[in-house]
């Protein structure tokens, strides 16, 4: 994190993304406060809170791309989350703090990942030994002699040569207890989650052997001595700290719990409003109860993001727009960024296409010429039916290659070249034919 300089974070986020400048400066600005925050005094740490911040453009512009991004290469627990599936308890739909609970989950997976990293090495040297044992079994308390260490030394470099993967060992297995359902009221999912694991204390796992080849069983006794090895009590208190920390919420939709204006109060606005207000505290600061221990919101950053076509973020309640500080604006997508996105991010459209289909030996060139007519297309039908931004490069070039991806696997096709030609040939038909490229394109 120290690396992360705001001006490296926007550098990361043009690998990927194009344009929007004014949000990338944002988020990396927003990234870069959690580091500096950390080299402060614990008094003053507890002082700054995240400025959360609101994105607003039309679909398709990159707006949950920049959060996904900013997170995965900080190394930040993320997770995306539609306002929409919300609603107040007492309505028919998900807690708001259920969302905090799956940050957690998130966070505790990264941090069991990391420590396998760390015990990997150890862990093959266990499950090698487990797989000797079974191979040469011993009594309990036998005392190895001279000639059968010899014998073990033996097996061991056939296990590493491979020789033996395909000989049977009986490997003890976790047999499924029976599964209990739990039925619990909307805002009492983690009572559901607590009753089911003391129900699954109440059937404790039970092992069985289960015969196998040794080319089958490596992954079941890895998996085992990895878990032997992973303090998991360690893990909690670090991905608990962590979530506090560093966790991102990416909110989208949340022009969707906006109150119409002058809208009367009652129906679905009181369900939107009643979101809100149980949204206040999360992003404020609250302690959410986890099946893995307590923890706050203080630090957590919220990052929400909605195209506000028919609302305005003025539409929100006044306390819930107090928490989101900083507001960012993206631009829709011109051509020339259809342009830019075809060619120049390490994960283009372009680029995957070509992946895609050398796997099965053909050669796609995609010609500047061809580029151009793609993003004169995607412009086109953006400004004729609803505009829905790089997405709409998706449906054109999965439309314009159809033919090819379905063939090649059986054709002797090896190469074909994306020129404006092409394009037109394939394209042209659907998009003067106004009906019909509202139901293709």
């Amino acid at each position: 994190m120290e690396n992360l300089t705001p001006r490296g974070i926007v550098e990361e986020l043009d690998k990927y993304i194009v344009g929007q400048d004014e949000a990338k400066k944002a988020v990396a600005i927003a990234l870069r406060n959690r580091y500096r925050r950390l080299k402060l005094s614990k008094v003053m740490q507890d002082e700054i809170v995240p400025k959360n911040i609101i994105m607003i453009g039309p679909t398709g512009v990159g707006k949950t791309e920049i959060a996904r991004r900013l997170a995965k290469f900080s190394g930040s627990p993320f997770i995306k989350v539609e306002a929409s599936k919300f609603t107040e308890v007492g309505y028919v739909g998900r807690d708001v703090d259920s969302m905090v609970r799956d940050l957690v989950e998130i966070s505790i997976n990264i941090v069991i990942n990391e420590r396998k990293e760390d015990v990997l090495e150890k862990a093959k040297e266990n499950c090698e030994e487990k797989l000797l044992d079974l191979l040469l079994p011993r009594p309990p308390g036998y005392v190895v002699n001279e000639k059968e260490g010899e014998t073990r030394d033996k097996f061991r470099q056939m296990l590493r040569d491979g020789l033996l993967e395909d000989r049977y060992v009986e490997v003890e297995v976790d047999e499924l207890g029976p599964q209990v359902g739990v039925l619990t009221n909307i805002g009492m999912e983690e009572m559901g989650m607590n009753l089911q694991d003391m129900f699954k204390n109440l059937f404790p796992k039970k092992k069985k052997k289960k015969r196998m080849q040794i080319k089958e069983s490596r992954a079941i006794l890895d998996q085992q001595e990895t878990n032997k090895l992973i303090d998991m009590d360690d893990v909690r208190s670090v991905a608990l700290k962590r979530a506090e920390e560093s966790g991102i919420i990416f909110l989208d939709e949340i022009d969707k719990i906006c109150s119409s204006e002058g809208s009367l109060k009652g129906g679905a606005d009181v369900s939107r409003e009643g979101v809100q207000r149980d949204l206040l505290p999360l992003i404020e600061g609250s302690t959410v109860m986890t099946k893995h221990g307590m923890i706050k919101t203080d630090h957590i950053l919220f990052i929400a993001a909605g195209a506000f076509h028919i609302s305005k973020p003025s539409d929100l309640i006044p306390e819930l727009q107090g928490r989101f500080p900083i507001r960012v604006e993206l631009n829709s997508l011109t051509k020339d960024d259809f342009v830019r996105i075809l060619k120049e991010p390490e994960n283009a459209l372009t680029k995957q296409y070509q992946a895609l289909l050398d796997a099965d030996g053909v050669a796609v060139s995609f010609q500047e010429d061809g580029i151009q007519q793609i993003a004169e297309i995607a412009t086109e039908v953006n400004s004729t039916n609803e505009n829905i931004g790089a997405r709409r490069l998706y449906t054109i070039i999965e439309k314009m290659l159809e033919d090819v991806s379905f063939k090649a696997p059986d054709d002797s096709l090896t190469q074909v070249v994306i020129d404006e030609e092409y394009v037109d040939e394939h394209l042209k038909s659907i998009v003067s034919d106004r009906d019909l490229s509202q139901y293709i394109l």
